[in-house]
């Protein structure tokens, strides 16, 4: 990958990982009920989803999927019905003080992964990145020793930081009404987030 291919994706990537979207939603309200250091095992997931899409990007599997689209239907669906029922699992629950004990590692974990993963921004963002910037001419794997230490220190960055803006309204002297707003604001953009995944067509051609 040439100095100049590299700088694009580099850019293309930022605004990827920066545009709040669900996974963004996920983080703050992690950092604000549990903590920036408990919440760090879905930052770890969001990490691990990144890496699997990157490896099928570069196998030509996300591409692959995009062009079936009773396979997108399929996940599209039901990538809607769990953001929902987490935006409404979040606005019922808002009224009740998050417990910062109750929630093991593994469970943050695998919510956060689930949540990245149904994400079609995701396949979207991985397909553009792999069909506007990645150079023909030379060998996949030899760009892949470039694009993944770009792309994963760039989207660690970013969710740390979108952990850390939670971590610190939680720490702020909320009032509880605030905190309970805010709460469900969060939950409602899991809802609205569900809704438009419902809406999404599959992504087509070059991005």
């Amino acid at each position: 990958m040439s100095w100049e291919a590299w700088i694009m994706f580099a850019v293309f990537w930022a605004v990827f990982v920066t545009t709040p979207g669900p996974n963004a939603v996920n983080c703050i309200t992690n950092g604000m009920t549990i903590g920036f250091r408990r919440s760090l095992p879905g930052v770890a997931a969001i990490l691990t989803q990144a890496a699997l899409f990157l490896t099928l990007s570069a196998l030509g599997v996300t591409a692959l999927i995009t062009t079936s689209p009773i396979a997108f239907q399929i996940a599209k669906l039901i990538g809607a019905g769990f953001l929902i029922y987490l935006g409404i699992r979040g606005w019922v629950m808002a009224k009740t003080p998050a417990k910062v004990t109750a929630r093991p590692a593994g469970s943050i974990y695998w919510r956060a992964f689930a949540i990245a993963t149904i994400n079609p921004k995701s396949v979207a963002g991985y397909l553009a990145a792999f069909s506007q910037f990645v150079q023909p001419d030379v060998p996949i794997w030899d760009q892949m020793w470039v694009i993944f230490p770009t792309a994963l220190s760039l989207t660690a960055l970013s969710y740390l930081g979108y952990t850390a803006l939670g971590a610190g309204l939680g720490m702020a002297a909320l009032g509880a009404v605030f905190n309970v707003w805010l709460r469900r604001a969060l939950a409602g953009c899991f809802i609205i987030y569900g809704v438009l995944l419902g809406s999404t067509a599959a992504p087509v051609g070059r991005i």
